[in-house]
């Protein structure tokens, strides 16, 4: 029996298993490493997060993004430079090669719990017995789209996580979905190779991200608008600084900071690359086939009907957590697991009611805030769940 079984090799898989190996401890990590950065992320898009917050995390701190930058001679800064997709996949590779070199690039396809920990099969049929479970399984599983596209098919809609290489919509009328970073990355780069966009959405406006000014920086500002690494301003700050204190806050203030804090907002480098025909207030009221595409109707909020004729739509929607939406884990294990919107309870150290089970990344985001929703958490995640399962350890073991 192992002591520690990860499931997951994203930015929050990669870092507990940096730190626990740092620690010495034993443990196995599953997962296809950055697996939807690979593959389900426009290829030629950047890094809405900062560079010092884009980090994958280690005690080591040569780990840095920074610093491998630095080494390579790429181009780097922490706040005025977007971070290209490509450079973090590099970095990200390294970073596992050196850090996580005992990845095992194996799928889980069921967990449950059995007498003395819990078991896990993998794709190729191995069975594995884990004293502990951590669950770190990014947004892979939860892509949410608008129920009006539920009933087209395939070929006619489509989610944002569904592509990687745009240039499949070249000469196509592409409908796009949305109002943040993946609605605007999408809408964009598909216009660059070629597609005819149309951007519709929900929101009012588009919310850029502010473009940082180097010249602005002053104390009087940092006192009245701190950076962290989820934005800037005290709410951000507070949420990336103080987790454990949005834990205990009432569970109805815990859900709707999470909700409505940080909405959709493309980076501050998007702005004024949009092109697309842009449709903004509008609430979709229906969407089906017609002839070989799609006919979207939507209602503004001035009473005004909008219909859209596409090849193709796709929803920039983004994602909802949820684990009902795991597809490995059993039904009664779910069940045992104290939940909230679908989303586990999780004690100071992100254990669920389940005794050994532990969750992070997205679907710790309703107990320890909108941090969790970023790459930048696995720096305070990680090292604390990591230290905690240490301790457990040497417990069972005295």
């Amino acid at each position: 029996m192992v002591e520690t079984a990860i499931i997951g090799a994203g930015p929050y898989g990669l870092s507990v298993a940096a730190h626990l190996a740092a620690a010495g401890r034993e443990f196995r990590i599953f997962g296809s490493p950055l697996a939807s950065w690979r593959a389900h992320m426009p290829r030629d898009m950047h890094l809405k997060s900062d560079g010092f917050a884009s980090n994958i995390s280690s005690p080591d701190p040569r780990s840095t993004l920074k610093y491998w930058c630095a080494q390579r001679r790429v181009p780097y800064d922490d706040n005025h430079l977007p971070v290209a997709l490509s450079t973090f996949l590099d970095y990200s590779a390294w970073f596992q090669e050196h850090y996580v070199p005992m990845l095992e690039d194996s799928q889980v396809v069921s967990l449950a719990r059995s007498g003395d920990g819990f078991t896990l099969w993998l794709e190729d049929g191995e069975m594995v017995k884990a004293q502990r479970v951590v669950l770190a399984v990014g947004i892979t599983w939860f892509k949410h789209s608008p129920k009006a596209l539920a009933d087209l098919p395939p070929e006619l809609a489509s989610h944002t996580y569904d592509h990687h290489d745009l240039s499949r919509f070249a000469g196509k009328k592409l409908l796009v979905l949305g109002a943040g970073s993946s609605a605007v990355d999408t809408a964009v780069l598909a216009g660059e190779a070629g597609a005819d966009v149309t951007l519709l959405a929900r929101a009012p406006t588009i919310e850029y991200h502010t473009m940082p000014d180097p010249d602005a920086v002053s104390w009087l500002k940092a006192i009245a608008h701190p950076s962290s690494g989820i934005g800037p301003g005290w709410r951000s700050f507070m949420c990336s600084n103080a987790p454990r204190l949005f834990r205990r806050m009432p569970a109805p203030l815990r859900l709707r900071a999470t909700r409505r804090h940080l909405g959709p907002a493309p980076g501050w480098f998007m702005r004024g690359k949009l092109t697309a025909a842009t449709h903004l207030s509008q609430t979709i009221e229906g969407a089906k086939s017609y002839g070989n595409g799609v006919l979207l109707t939507s209602r503004g909020d001035d009473g005004r009907v909008v219909q859209v004729v596409a090849d193709h739509v796709v929803a920039g929607t983004g994602f909802r957590p949820d684990l009902r939406r795991l597809p490995f884990l059993e039904s009664s294990l779910r069940e045992e697991i104290a939940q909230i919107e679908h989303t586990p309870h999780l004690t100071d150290h992100f254990e669920t009611s389940v005794p050994g089970l532990y969750v992070t990344g997205p679907l710790a985001a309703n107990a320890f805030g909108p941090l969790m929703r970023f790459m930048v958490g696995a720096e305070y995640a990680a090292p604390r769940l990591a230290a905690h399962l240490s301790r457990a350890r040497m417990k069972a073991v005295a």
